[in-house]
């Protein structure tokens, strides 16, 4: 089953310094209807005005993961650690048993607009941990390259039965992912425009996705795509099972 939302459905937030769609019930915004899928729960696509920072924070039972559009996103936090990531760019910050962390807009003259999304551990009160990897235009090209994954390796870690895949689809290429009965997923179009079967998604448009289902993508126009697949099934642990 396919449950299409378009952009202009999707929550707006303002806050001067930063312009947000939040797409799941977070902070002041709540919506029953919309309150994730398994543990996918927050999905937000943020962009920061130059020189912005969103100030040390923390977090429990949760996997911060951060994708990179475009600018320079920095990060920081109370472990030590710091650095920089560009335009397809992935970060997992593990906040478990408790952490600090920061975002950043790393230029003092040039905008920056990064994905952040939770997806909730299977396992509560993990230690804190920072893993982050930059991939290029190249590596995602006309490809649902896997950027987030259990198995780590190549792909950068996370603490669940999840994979996020992004693609930069040209004109005309075709792409398959197959979403099996127990799994669920999330499409996103970043920019730009993609066929999904019989149905155009232009920038901003979302997906819910509900196995069985096997999504055929073909580009209309240059586009940016994340898909990020879950267990439709979840057990909340930790701060969430509350």
């Amino acid at each position: 089953m396919l449950e299409v939302r378009r952009d202009a459905e999707i929550h707006a937030e303002d806050g001067g310094w930063f312009s947000a769609r939040w797409h799941f019930s977070f902070a002041g915004y709540r919506d029953p209807r919309q309150v994730g899928i398994g543990p996918l729960r927050v999905f937000n696509d943020d962009r920061l005005v130059p020189g912005a920072d969103w100030p040390m924070h923390p977090h429990a039972d949760v996997e911060g993961l951060t994708y990179v559009v475009d600018g320079t996103f920095a990060h920081a936090d109370s472990l030590g650690n710091g650095g920089t990531l560009e335009a397809g760019g992935v970060q997992r910050m593990t906040l478990g048993s408790g952490a600090l962390h920061s975002e950043r807009n790393g230029s003092s003259t040039d905008p920056m607009r990064f994905l952040q999304f939770w997806i909730l551990p299977d396992t509560p009160s993990l230690p804190p941990s920072l893993e982050q990897r930059q991939f290029t235009d190249r590596d995602r090209r006309n490809t649902l390259r896997k950027v987030i994954g259990p198995e780590g390796g190549d792909v950068v870690k996370v603490h669940q039965d999840a994979g996020v895949f992004v693609s930069s689809l040209e004109h005309g290429v075709e792409l398959d992912h197959v979403v099996p009965g127990d799994r669920a997923g999330y499409l996103y179009v970043i920019a730009g425009a993609v066929w999904l079967g019989a149905t155009e998604l232009g920038t901003g448009d979302a997906v819910k996705v509900f196995g069985p289902e096997t999504l055929i993508l073909r580009g209309v126009a240059d586009a940016e795509l994340i898909l990020i697949d879950v267990p439709e099934a979840y057990e909340p642990v930790g701060v969430w099972a509350r």
